[in-house]
C-alpha cells in the first residue's frame, strides 16, 4: 500500500511542477497565453462526421469557413467584413 501512496505522491508533484513550469513560461512571455488577442481566433467549431469539421475562423475582422478532415481540406468561402 505504501508504494502506491509513494507512486501517487511523486506523480502529483511532477504534476505540480509541470503546471507550475507553464505559468512561469507563460508570464515570462516565453509560451502564448490561451485567448491572447491576435490577428487569428477560432471562434466555432462543427463536427459534420467523425472525420470532418467546420470551422469559422476569425481573421482581421472577417470571418472564413474552412472545411477540414476530408480528402483535402478547402475554404468554403469568406464572410463579408463584420458580419456574423
Amino acid at each position: 500500500m505504501t508504494t502506491w501512496m509513494t507512486a501517487a505522491g511523486a506523480l502529483a508533484a511532477v504534476v505540480a511542477l509541470i503546471l507550475l513550469a507553464a505559468r512561469i513560461a507563460r508570464g515570462a512571455g516565453l509560451a502564448p497565453r490561451m485567448g491572447a488577442g491576435g490577428r487569428m481566433k477560432v471562434e466555432e467549431v462543427l463536427a459534420l462526421d467523425a472525420r470532418r469539421r467546420l470551422l469559422l475562423v476569425r481573421c482581421d475582422g472577417r470571418g472564413l469557413l474552412l472545411l477540414t478532415g476530408g480528402a483535402k481540406d478547402e475554404v468554403v468561402g469568406w464572410l463579408p467584413e463584420g458580419g456574423a
